[in-house]
């Protein structure tokens, strides 16, 4: 069973299918709408074009992997902005973890409009940036990483603590009143060499145990 619509599985059985990618990377203070190829295509209310105006055109778009193991999937895309601004902007680091939507879109030959739903592809943020000029050509490759890539973080530096909890979850004081641990919790380090911890209220010296 497809996991397409009827529509996009009409489309991709036609004898000469009309596809394109339809590409939307949602920056913080503006949005990429691309295809891949060239001409104005409308879908979602949006325009999706072969040119940005502020940074230019798709120059290509690697296969999107699976990831495997302890992989998460990923993309690669290149931009050719059109000036050095652009360039800069989009190596900027405030771009990093823009949102990156990638979708296989069918074409209706006769009247050029998109088939109603897209098939999404890939859905990410943007992740490391890479500037390339050479023989007056400017080039922006990004590494895309999928929201999957959020589950393999290892927290290291995390720490079992009101002052810690409340730095990622502002205002939320569940650490705020605990009191009588008796066991201090690392975690994402090692536990400190020596370190020690009470084994209960009103334990002896020979109570005293290596966390």
């Amino acid at each position: 069973m497809s996991a397409m619509t009827a529509a996009m599985d009409a489309v991709l059985d036609a004898d000469r299918a009309l596809v394109t990618l339809l590409i939307e990377v949602q920056l913080p203070d503006h949005t990429i709408r691309l295809i891949a190829g060239s001409g104005v295509l409308l879908w979602n209310g949006n325009t999706f074009s072969g040119a940005d105006p502020l940074f230019g055109t798709l120059k290509a778009i690697d296969d999107i992997s699976d990831g495997t193991g302890d992989e998460a999937p990923a993309l690669g895309f290149s931009l050719l902005p059109p000036s050095d601004t652009a360039a800069a902007l989009l190596s900027s680091p405030t771009y990093q973890g823009s949102p990156v939507y990638v979708w296989l879109a069918g074409v209706y030959p006769t009247t050029g409009n998109v088939v109603p739903d897209p098939y999404l592809l890939f859905s990410g943020e943007l992740d490391q940036p890479t500037l390339t000029i050479d023989r007056g050509q400017r080039q922006v490759d990004f590494d895309c990483v999928s929201a999957m890539e959020r589950l393999l973080d290892d927290d290291e530096g995390a720490r079992l603590s009101d002052a810690f909890h409340q730095s990622i979850w502002p205002g939320e004081t569940g650490f705020a009143n605990i009191t009588g641990i008796e066991k201090t919790i690392y975690w994402g380090v090692a536990t400190p060499a020596g370190a020690l911890a009470t084994g209960g209220s009103g334990a002896s010296a020979g109570n005293f145990e290596a966390a």
